[in-house]
């Protein structure tokens, strides 16, 4: 289907009481150090309008080199947030 081929989830791990794979989705998906994106349909719950009949969810450890930029700035190195103001721009603290 269409929807099958749009990003309806991703999301940065922030678990790090997780300290390895558990090969269960929702745990894996939540470990400190990695993000996840899924293909298809998007939560309802969280504001996602996507439809599909597909959520395929994949997870990427990041903690060995990975690194996300926003705004042409890394804020997340290594599976960690680079500054704390990083972390508070992105889950929108403004303090």
């Amino acid at each position: 289907d269409e929807g099958a081929r749009i990003l309806g989830e991703f999301a940065i791990g922030t678990n790090y009481n997780i300290d390895k794979f558990t090969k269960n989705i929702l745990f894996d998906e939540k470990i400190g150090g990695t993000i996840h994106l899924a293909l298809g349909a998007a939560p309802p719950e969280t504001g996602g309008t996507n439809k599909s009949a597909l959520h395929w969810d994949m997870v990427c450890d990041l903690k060995d080199g990975g690194e996300l930029y926003g705004d042409g700035e890394v804020f997340y190195k290594d599976g960690r947030f680079v500054k704390e103001r990083n972390f508070n721009r992105f889950v929108g603290r403004t303090s």
